[in-house]
């Protein structure tokens, strides 16, 4: 669930901050929003992936930002920003957590021993 909490406040922090920049023709707005956002999915992240993919996430944020802008003069102000949110987006959904599909994605193969319902060796997948 956080994993859609802090996606979400990534994609709203870069269509919002835009969009309220945009209407009212007040930048500081829109990065206020930018920044708040952005300091609340780095709360999240952090919670859920620890401080080092918090801060590569978060930096993610800020380069998808700049990066929005050199690109709204190719393709457009609205496509250049749909194209930051979606990338990022799939970041953080991919790294926002070290859970996977609900599970720790730690995990190891271990040998057991059969003892009397088998002959040798059978491997059990252990999570932590």
């Amino acid at each position: 669930m956080s994993r859609i909490i802090s996606t979400g406040l990534a994609k709203a922090g870069l269509l919002l901050g835009y969009k309220v920049a945009r209407d009212t023709g007040n930048r500081q707005a829109g990065g206020a929003i930018l920044a708040a956002c952005g300091l609340a999915a780095f709360a999240v992240w952090k919670n859920d992936a620890g401080v080092a993919r918090a801060a590569a996430l978060t930096g993610t944020y800020i380069a998808a930002f700049g990066a929005s802008q050199p690109l709204a003069k190719e393709v457009g102000a609205w496509p250049a920003v749909f194209t930051v949110t979606g990338v990022m987006a799939l970041a953080s959904t991919f790294f926002g957590s070290t859970q996977v599909c609900g599970r720790s994605s730690i995990s190891a193969l271990i040998p057991v021993h059969a003892g009397m319902r088998g002959n040798g060796m059978t491997w059990q997948l252990i999570r932590r």
